[in-house]
């Protein structure tokens, strides 16, 4: 069969690594991809957010699936424009992915419907807002309401710092109409992991848990970024926790969304907070995290067609998920000065000795082919992803693994999994 993948970074590397393994695909296009998709697929200049151009070329090369890997589009419809021409498609639809699309949306949903999160509430006024945290508890949490590339919440420490965040989010709009509306909820503590699951509208399959690490400096500082590396399985993800968000969070999420006339058909990402009171939802996302995946689908046994083909379906019920016993680390190299300001277009150098290496992958986020050459496109440039017996030995293989690639500028974390120590 032909699959198309829509998007560019490093988490539709991995679903294209993941997709090509099905002894059922035989083509693999990727739009618009990058310099490590397009060695396992044939990537097309098409944007993500080209929904028409994107149907008209699914129906010209008639592809058989098209898996949606990246926010904007699921949030912006594409799913739907897909179907309405007939074409088979992996991930929810509009009105499913509000569920990532509006936090003030997923806030109400969890509140109507008893999931376990944090207090918060909405403000649509900047005004409103500001008279709210006057007599606020802190540290407080100011969230976007809308896609904001996983940089739209802010933790603030004082009164001051949360004015100047409403400011920011509302009146400045730095991240656009995703300040229309922001969420202010109350500041958790506790462990953070990451569970994506999939989904064909009744039925939710768990996949193995991660930890990301979203600040660009060690030790937790610096700015929130996309993601600077994750660890797959967390330690503090255990048997009592799983339990409990299998009764209190996961069904009771799909549930929601199909009680509410929006069933949800895809990848259901739980951001969580291990609380002293249990687990919470920190946010949901709709679709595979990044980097998450980068450690999460190395990991699985499944051929992941037949479990997208399932959802789909709505025949998941049937199948049995799968994972290695085993740890994955990803430590993702950046160039120098991400998330704020950084140059780009320095060759990319080592590539090449991953190339027989078992266990270890290199999942291209922003580079693109220049001649003969791979360089640097993006401020997330690479994902050393490696395995190992355990959390451990993983970690010790990826950040071996990240001094055989070289480029100048190159930029990352050297405490991504640090907290297995403390495990």
């Amino acid at each position: 069969m032909k699959v198309l993948i829509v998007g560019s970074g490093g988490r539709e590397h991995a679903i294209a690594f993941a997709v090509a393994k099905s002894p059922k695909v035989d083509k693999i296009y990727c739009a618009p991809g990058n310099a490590g998709i397009g060695q396992i697929a044939e990537c097309v200049n098409i944007g993500a957010m080209e929904f028409e151009k994107l149907a008209q070329f699914a129906k010209e090369k008639e592809i058989d699936l098209t898996v949606v890997g990246m926010d904007d589009p699921l949030v912006g419809g594409i799913v739907d424009v897909f179907e309405a021409e007939g074409l088979r498609v992996f991930g929810p639809r509009k009105n499913a992915a509000i569920l990532e699309g509006s936090k003030a949306f997923s806030k109400d949903l969890m509140k109507k419907y008893n999931i376990p999160t944090a207090a918060y509430e909405n403000f649509d006024s900047p005004k409103a807002a500001m008279e709210y945290l006057e007599t606020s508890k802190y540290p407080i949490v100011l969230k976007a309401d809308g896609l904001a590339l996983g940089k739209g919440v802010l933790i603030c420490n004082t009164k001051e710092e949360a004015m100047d965040g409403v400011k920011e989010l509302m009146l400045d709009r730095k991240f656009g109409s995703a300040g229309n509306t922001i969420v202010i909820e109350e500041f958790m503590t506790g462990r953070e992991v990451s569970v994506l699951s999939f989904v064909d509208g009744k039925t939710i399959k768990i996949m193995t848990s991660a930890q990301d690490h979203k600040r660009a400096k060690d030790g937790d500082q610096g700015l929130n970024t996309g993601g600077m590396g994750t660890f797959s399985p967390s330690p503090f993800y255990t048997e009592e926790v799983d339990e409990f968000c299998k009764k209190y969070i996961y069904q009771a999420t799909v549930d929601a969304m199909a009680a509410e006339g929006r069933a949800f058909q895809g990848i259901i990402f739980f951001g969580l907070m291990l609380t002293d009171e249990g687990p919470k939802v920190l946010e949901y996302n709709a679709r595979f995290g990044d980097p998450e995946a980068q450690v999460v689908l190395p990991r699985m046994k499944n051929d992941i067609v037949e479990v997208f083909e399932a959802c789909i379906d709505g025949n998941l019920d049937q199948i049995e998920l799968q994972f290695e016993d085993n740890a994955a680390v990803c430590v993702v190299l950046a160039s120098d000065g991400y998330p704020v300001s950084y140059e780009k277009g320095f060759e990319i150098k080592g590539l090449e000795n991953f190339d027989t290496k078992e266990g270890y992958y290199v999942f291209h986020a922003g580079t693109k082919r220049d001649g003969d050459k791979i360089v640097t496109n993006g401020g997330r440039v690479l994902g050393v992803t490696a395995k190992g017996a355990d959390l451990k030995e993983a970690r010790a293989n990826a950040y071996e693994a990240t001094k055989l690639i070289d480029f100048e500028n190159k930029y990352m974390r050297n405490d991504i999994g640090k907290a297995i120590d403390e495990a």
